[in-house]
């Protein structure tokens, strides 16, 4: 078993269910959660040479610059639509980012 891959895939999931907890429950914290998560992932993807590295990559940034600022939203301005939605932003870029790595991973199986 790949233990990279384990751990890789494990925050680009946790950067998605974070991301939605915070849809769920809309508080500061949430969102400061599903933010830190995300840049995590986003660092792990740094640096990585697989066949859709960029696009992954480029999935978690979109992804964190909607979080950052949807943060920013909620504490200092308490703009709850407009974190919400910055929010959902990052939700599809997250899926985006599943997807990919789904691809990924199959086309990875069938170069064997």
């Amino acid at each position: 078993m790949n233990w990279g891959k384990v751990f890789y895939i494990f925050f680009t999931l946790m950067s998605l269910t974070t991301s939605a907890a915070f849809l769920y429950e809309n508080s500061a914290v949430a969102l400061f959660i599903a933010g830190s998560v995300n840049i995590i992932s986003t660092l792990m993807k740094i640096g990585v040479r697989n066949i859709l590295s960029a696009e992954l990559l480029a999935g978690s940034l979109v992804a964190d610059l909607h979080l950052i600022p949807a943060f920013f939203a909620l504490q200092f301005y308490d703009n709850h639509p407009l974190a919400v939605g910055l929010v959902i932003g990052a939700v599809v870029a997250n899926v985006y980012t599943i997807i990919v790595s789904m691809i990924e991973s199959a086309k990875e199986k069938a170069d064997f």
